[in-house]
């Protein structure tokens, strides 16, 4: 193992294995970086030497199991982040595994670290109501309402993530009919999602006239000219929606409006609008039908009408009315008896 130096690997993770093979945005692999960066300063804390002279011995599952009592313990980090953790260094073993065979061993150990149970963040979303209000809000004025205007329209009817939005370039807008925008997500796959002509008219109105080859820039600018940034969609949303939060809960006790609470009600509204649950995960870009089926847990809506149509009969005469039609068919019924 002293033919593999630790710094090379690291490199070669974040840059080789995590940009270029799994093609993470730039946002997650800040993330990992950060966690990286703890768990190295943790082990040349404990093993008292600079950050520089650690090798792969010190790469242990004892140290990652001290690392993650350290983040509970004294960072008093929450279970999530803890396992947000764990998560890092589990990918980061087992690609470590696949080039320095000598760690298989230690990787599969730290593979099996359980990750620890914690409830589910409540999935908020929005009321019809609550959106209707929103994109009515007595702020879109200025210089910039109309382009905070899209905006919202856009969260609303694309259900994107917020990073999404913020790199979406003019190229991606398809506006004539039927209009339609394309969506780059997670591990750069692509989609497709239908616009409403009302969110295409907003989005013409953004669109560079005096330039037309203009087609790379970013729908939503700045008042700097710029692209709006992951930072600057979340004050856009949060000031149009500060109303709800002044006012009384809603239905939900929605206070803390976000884009991702946007993508959460859209997902909601297609499924109470009877879209099918297959659809609705090539809406949102779900790689996985799970991940959507979670809204089909969240509305009381879609269950209460599934209950109304499975509901048990107490009257004698709502069962003859639902006794099936073909028994009183008697061309049916003399007919199968033949058979």
């Amino acid at each position: 193992m002293k033919s593999h130096r630790l710094g090379t690997l690291v490199r070669s993770f974040f840059i080789d294995y995590l940009q270029v093979q799994k093609g993470l945005r730039m946002a997650s692999i800040r993330s990992y970086r950060d966690g990286f960066r703890l768990f190295l300063s943790f082990l040349a804390q404990n093993a008292r030497k600079r950050i520089a002279r650690l090798s792969l011995e010190d790469l242990t599952v004892e140290s990652v199991l001290r690392f993650l009592r350290h983040l509970e313990e004294e960072r008093h980090n929450h279970i999530r982040t803890r396992n947000h953790r764990l998560a890092i260094l589990r990918t980061f073993f087992d690609y470590l595994a696949g080039r320095v065979p000598e760690m298989l061993e230690v990787a599969q150990k730290v593979a099996a670290i359980p990750t620890k149970r914690v409830s589910p963040h409540e999935t908020q979303y929005l009321t019809h109501g609550e959106v209707r209000s929103i994109l009515s809000s007595p702020l879109l004025k200025g210089p910039q309402a109309q382009r905070d205007r899209a905006l919202l329209l856009f969260l609303y009817n694309t259900g994107a993530r917020v990073q999404e939005v913020a790199d979406l370039s003019v190229t991606a807008l398809d506006l004539e009919s039927p209009p339609r925008v394309r969506l780059k997500g997670k591990g750069g796959k692509w989609r497709t999602c239908p616009l409403w002509q009302e969110t295409a008219h907003q989005l013409r109105a953004l669109l560079p006239h005096d330039d037309p080859g203009d087609c790379e820039r970013p729908v939503f600018l700045s008042r700097r000219g710029t692209g709006l940034s992951r930072f600057g969609i979340y004050k856009i949303v949060r000031r149009h929606a500060q109303h709800l939060r002044d006012g009384p809960a809603g239905q939900h006790g929605q206070h803390h409006v976000t884009p991702h609470v946007f993508r959460h009600t859209t997902a909601v509204h297609l499924l109470e609008s009877g879209v099918e649950i297959n659809v609705i995960r090539g809406w949102l870009g779900h790689v996985s039908l799970e991940t959507t089926n979670l809204y089909a847990e969240i509305t009381v809506k879609t269950k209460q009408e599934a209950l109304a149509r499975c509901e048990v009969p107490l009257e004698a005469s709502e069962v003859l009315q639902r006794e099936p039609v073909w028994r009183n068919d008697e061309n049916l019924l003399n007919w199968l008896e033949s058979l």
